[in-house]
């Protein structure tokens, strides 16, 4: 989210935390004690895709760390939207891709790491493909990636999800709370915005069209989406 903060930065101080845990708890700890050690909580908090989850179990486990928190392109937090995003993103491949996927997934199952973070690099870079809809020209990604981190937090998200406890997390969380969500998303919007409006008293939900998973590099949306996120922003003091 570097591009994001920096482009929020502007105007007020920003923080990007990075995540190294391998397990959820750690890494709620992790970020806990940076915004304890960094900040003055209560803070803002915007989450994109997995970190908006990470933001929202955070915020249910110590809501005095956070006054408002805003959730960009979130995943599903129930299990029967899940199968979706993987569909969606296959039908957006065409032969040569699907197939490229299917070997580098093999090697995920299988734990046969091949070139390892490499490979999940390299898929990664499909799947954001796919998941944009009229994304502008980007610069290469500066940042690492490590499969086995990946592994582990998400063997451990979907089982946080599919025992029904992520969303009943909802409920311990007392500030405001936001979902921005792009129409183009691979992640069902229909996964987020109704399973969060029955557990979060202060809910909303905003859909933004001609929108992928990353609003903020989508020519048709990231104004738009600026304009949203620096209102929310603002309105938290």
């Amino acid at each position: 989210m570097q591009p994001l903060a920096l482009e929020l930065s502007s105007d007020r101080s920003i923080l990007e935390p990075l995540q190294t845990a391998n397990t959820i708890d750690r890494q709620v700890e992790e970020l806990k004690t940076v915004l304890e050690e960094a900040t003055d909580p209560p803070v803002t908090l915007v989450g994109h895709s997995w970190g908006a989850w990470l933001g929202y179990i955070l915020t249910s486990r110590y809501p005095r760390l956070v006054k408002r928190l805003i959730l960009v392109s979130s995943g599903s937090f129930v299990e029967k939207y899940a199968p979706l995003t993987q569909e969606i993103r296959l039908s957006r491949l065409d032969d040569d891709g699907k197939r490229e996927v299917a070997r580098l997934l093999e090697l995920f199952n299988m734990n046969q790491a091949g070139n390892g973070d490499n490979d999940f690099a390299r898929i990664g870079e499909i799947f954001s493909k796919v998941d944009s809809f009229d994304p502008l020209p980007q610069g290469p990604a500066e940042i690492e990636f490590s499969l086995d981190i990946f592994r582990s937090v998400w063997r451990e998200a979907t089982k946080l999800r599919r025992s029904g406890r992520l969303l009943e997390m909802g409920r311990d969380i007392v500030c405001p709370v936001t979902a921005i969500h792009g129409e183009y998303d691979s992640h069902p919007a229909a996964g987020v915005e109704g399973p969060l409006s029955l557990v979060i008293r202060n809910f909303r939900f905003i859909l933004l069209k001609n929108c992928g998973h990353k609003p903020w590099i989508e020519r048709r949306a990231r104004e738009k989406f600026l304009e949203i996120l620096h209102k929310e922003i603002t309105s938290a003091g």
